[in-house]
């Protein structure tokens, strides 16, 4: 299980081993024939069955479709065959696609169970199983899938394979997750948990609701212009917003106001969506407003800049959005526009600039310091932790009681970054607290509260 700031090289960490290990064994005959997948990959009847070796898993269209890509640049020449399923476009030619052998596949949940379901893949054949922002499979609701995948379609066992996590964040109930998939496994941390990199420059906005679109087209126009084959350019800029409707409709007034910009949210179709990747890679419409659908191991080489239209409810979020620049050792800019909606998530950003080492401003160091029932995204009522501000991120391995992370949420309060015991404790990341939920009877630290029977997350 390993966990790593944004933009540090996590796909080629797992692409590369994978890639080794099979060739190794096709050479030492151990299982496999070099781009057929396994020697038996298929039954040779009306019905073809693949049988992949290794199979990724991705949350999203986007994120596979590009862990495939980079997949088959660490497989070029190797004779490995590596494949890509994800709803949104036509089952009928991913299949007719696989069936002509898949080593390494990549795949959504969803779209997988189905083509399993249909009998069409066999996960019978798998040494390497891998789960890429496995947080953010669990925020989409995956888990009911992954865990069929996993333990009800055929897998070999956990002690057979190797399975490997990645993600930049890893709260508590991903490590319980990894517990029941992993078998005696290393939890590798790269940084600080649910960081982000120093590359990146940030800097906070506070705004009304109204003076949003003036504070953006002052940055889009103060911007500095690069230079491509003599002709000037607008540097990549991502524009992330809370809401389908209003990335549709800032889309169009940037356009109006002489911005060429597009528009990626869930409500695309899977063309219309790969279309506007293409366009803002290329730079035809350097703009790109998004909602949190590409907030997410995309990699878009040459982002400049992220501008957080809508700050995200959790910190989280916040880090995976402005991960999107600063990858790969380049450096990039990052600009928040803080409304009075917002404080909820002001301790956490003001702890998150200050281990990156930005400046803070001091209206923002005073909303950190007020207070707030339900505590800060950073370590509140976010999706992860309850209203008495423990850490969101739980950079804890709750196995050996050790503290991996800075961010571990301190009992109760939260105010500690290393995560003490005590009485009652966080739901996820302080001290258990003689509980007799399912959490507590199984010795996971929690906090729940006391002799509370609710069910863990409930």
């Amino acid at each position: 299980m390993a966990c790593a700031q944004t933009g540090s090289g996590k796909t080629a960490a797992f692409c590369l081993p994978v890639v080794s290990g099979l060739v190794s064994a096709a050479e030492g005959g151990q299982g496999g024939e070099v781009g057929r997948g396994d020697r038996d990959a298929y039954d040779y009847d009306y019905r073809r069955v693949a049988r992949p070796l290794a199979l990724v898993l991705a949350p999203t269209r986007e994120l596979a479709a590009q862990i495939n890509e980079e997949a088959k640049k660490f497989a070029h020449k190797t004779g490995l065959k590596v494949k890509v399923a994800y709803g949104g476009t036509s089952m009928v030619q991913q299949l007719r696609d696989i069936e002509k052998g898949a080593d390494i596949l990549v795949a959504t949940p969803g779209r997988l169970v189905d083509m399993i379901e249909r009998g069409k893949i066999s996960l019978e054949a798998i040494k390497y199983l891998i789960m890429d922002e496995a947080d953010r499979m669990l925020d989409m609701g995956f888990e009911p899938q992954i865990r069929k995948i996993v333990d009800g379609m055929g897998m070999p066992r956990k002690s057979v394979r190797q399975t490997m996590l990645f993600s930049a964040t890893f709260p508590p109930e991903i490590q319980r997750l990894a517990s029941d998939f992993l078998s005696k496994y290393i939890f590798i941390t790269v940084g600080r948990v649910g960081s982000s990199t120093d590359l990146i420059t940030q800097q906070v906005e506070f705004v009304t609701h109204d003076e949003k679109r003036t504070y953006l087209i002052d940055l889009l126009q103060k911007q500095s212009f690069t230079s491509s084959d003599g002709k000037p350019q607008q540097p990549l800029t991502l524009v992330f917003v809370e809401t389908k409707r209003e990335a549709d409709s800032l889309r169009y007034w940037l356009y109006n106001k002489g911005f060429p910009a597009t528009a990626i949210h869930g409500d695309r179709t899977q063309e219309e969506r790969e279309s506007a990747l293409r366009s803002f890679k290329s730079g035809l419409t350097p703009v790109m407003v998004a909602t949190d659908v590409v907030a997410r191991g995309l990699d878009v080489p040459n982002v400049a800049h992220v501008i957080n239209y809508d700050l995200p409810k959790s910190i989280e979020d916040y880090v995976h959005r402005i991960g999107r620049t600063g990858r790969a050792g380049n450096a990039g800019s990052a600009t928040a526009f803080f409304t009075e909606s917002n404080h909820p998530i002001a301790k956490g950003l003001l702890e998150l600039m200050t281990e990156a080492k930005q400046n803070v401003p001091t209206w923002l160091e005073d909303y950190a310091g007020k207070p707030f029932y339900g505590g800060s995204s950073f370590g509140g009522r976010g999706r992860r932790s309850n209203g008495d501000g423990g850490s969101s991120f739980g950079g804890r391995d709750y196995r050996g009681g050790g503290d991996y992370s800075g961010y571990s949420g301190g009992a109760g309060g939260g105010r500690s970054y290393s995560g003490g015991s005590g009485d009652r404790g966080d739901r996820y990341s302080g001290g258990g607290g003689g509980c007799k939920c399912f959490a507590g009877k199984m010795g996971i630290s929690h906090g729940c509260g006391g002799d509370d029977e609710t069910p863990l997350g409930a």
